[in-house]
């Protein structure tokens, strides 16, 4: 299974982006998203970014999965 993780535009060059995700930098593609800017939020998914989203969405987001990942592994 593969997931769209939130991460933040620090700098871009032509159509790639690096972006810091959950701590680390990494590149994207930008050539699926119009108009990103330094700063903007976007979701990564396979090194493209396929959808901005507003700074709240990706820190709620950011929580929901450290919450699974803090629980994951325990029984049910």
């Amino acid at each position: 299974m593969c997931l769209a993780m939130p991460a933040q535009i620090v700098e871009i060059t032509g159509r790639r982006a690096q972006v810091t995700l959950l701590g680390n930098v990494r590149q994207a593609d930008l050539s699926l998203l119009e108009g990103a800017e330094v700063g903007d939020w976007v979701l990564v998914h396979a090194g493209f970014a396929i959808e901005r989203l507003s700074q709240e969405d990706a820190r709620q987001t950011l929580e929901l999965l450290a919450a699974i990942d803090d629980h994951a592994g325990t029984a049910v």
